[in-house]
């Protein structure tokens, strides 16, 4: 897989493989009790997660290796990167302090003032959570159909509605909240909020796996809301932001997603093999053939994310490869506990974790039916085949 890759992204992948060593056994005290994440803040893959887009020259000591500086702002590099630290373990990587999806929304539309005060908090010494506020209790992550009302009042705005199923939002101290500011796929907005304004609550939902995502419920109720803190607001035509700018963070990042679900699937084959060495016949056949589908879609996702960072935008092509990354994961967690024997998921806690961990990717950064969609309309215009 090393021949597809520059070498400056086969340097980051190295070095943030030796960082995701041995974070399962943060990952495990994760999975019991999500708030130890404050016990772990010390390793370096929690400086890597802080790091992660956010650019060079806000940063104290930004990541050098040989002759190269990285922010992961590249759509390859910020998947491998994931991926690498997914592979020791997904639910630590979502716990971890840092910009994710928020700071690609920022990114992309916030203007140069609003992207200084953002990098400036993240790049803090305190380390800051954040959380990106598009799911709606009735609407899922369907951006055009959101309910939540972004309100004139006075000199600003006032922010009411709900959110459902947002990683880390009860515990993050700043986000990005999608809201409705006027009927019509132009009305959307997406607002920075701090999570201390009178009027906003969030409160952890209890799920069976992914709990370092920390997924909670968020309300909204009169938040006063600033013109400044719209992202793009002065700079940005109302069809250049909002409902575009949810759909551009979306499809950037599920590359970074699918690198998510790869990196666990990866773990899981690895674990097998390391349990049962000497696995034959059709066992070994169903391993190898999981192999086998785990680097075709490795592949297709490099490519994805290296057409991204050269500004070409594939929608379907992108649902697809999320999609493929989401089943596989699940795909090969009930392979392994068929083929490490019955009882495997009750002798085998980290084999039991990641069982529970792999069922979230399905609905994480839009569903599988949404991603399904998307490929459809790919290939009706004809786009998805070469």
């Amino acid at each position: 897989m090393s021949e597809l890759l520059p070498e400056r992204a086969v340097l980051l992948r190295d070095h943030v493989r030796e960082a995701a060593a041995g974070l399962r056994d943060a990952g495990m005290e994760i999975d019991r009790d999500p708030t130890a994440v404050d016990r772990w803040l010390h390793l370096p893959a929690v400086a890597l997660m802080r790091g992660c887009t956010v650019p060079v020259e806000y940063v104290s000591s930004p990541l050098r290796i040989g002759p190269y500086t990285y922010d992961m702002s590249s759509c390859l590099e910020h998947t491998l990167t994931i991926e690498e630290l997914s592979y020791g373990d997904a639910g630590f990587m979502l716990a971890c302090p840092g910009p994710l999806m928020s700071g690609v929304a920022v990114g992309a539309l916030g203007d140069d003032k609003q992207r200084h005060a953002y990098y400036q908090r993240l790049a803090g010494p305190e380390p800051t959570w954040t959380f990106f506020g598009l799911t709606e209790p009735g609407k899922g992550s369907a951006a055009a159909e959101l309910e939540t009302a972004l309100t004139p009042d006075g000199d600003g705005f006032r922010l009411d509605g709900a959110k459902r199923y947002v990683g880390n939002a009860a515990f993050a101290q700043l986000g990005v909240v999608f809201c409705r500011r006027a009927p019509g796929p132009l009305g959307i907005e997406a607002v920075l909020v701090d999570t201390e304004t009178p009027g906003f609550r969030a409160e952890p939902i209890p799920t069976v796996g992914m709990r370092g995502a920390r997924i909670s419920a968020i309300t909204l109720d009169n938040v006063r809301v600033e013109r400044e803190q719209i992202l793009g607001y002065d700079t940005l035509k109302p069809s250049r932001r909002g409902l575009v700018g949810a759909i551009r963070t979306l499809q950037r990042f599920r590359p970074v997603l699918a690198g998510t679900a790869l990196g666990l699937t990866r773990a899981v084959l690895d674990h097998v093999r390391a349990e049962r060495p000497a696995l034959a016949g059709a066992a070994r056949q169903c391993l190898d053939d999981l192999q086998d589908r785990l680097d075709a879609a490795r592949w297709h996702n490099y490519a994805i994310a290296s057409a991204i960072d050269a500004g070409e935008v594939r929608a379907d092509r992108i649902a697809a490869v999320k999609t493929r990354a989401a089943e596989l994961a699940e795909r090969a967690t009930l392979a392994a506990a068929g083929l490490l024997g019955p009882g495997a998921l009750l002798r085998d806690p980290w084999l039991h974790k990641v069982y529970r961990d792999a069922r979230a990717f399905e609905f994480m950064e839009g569903t599988g039916h949404i991603q399904r969609l998307a490929v459809f309309q790919g290939v009706a215009k004809g786009t998805f085949l070469p």
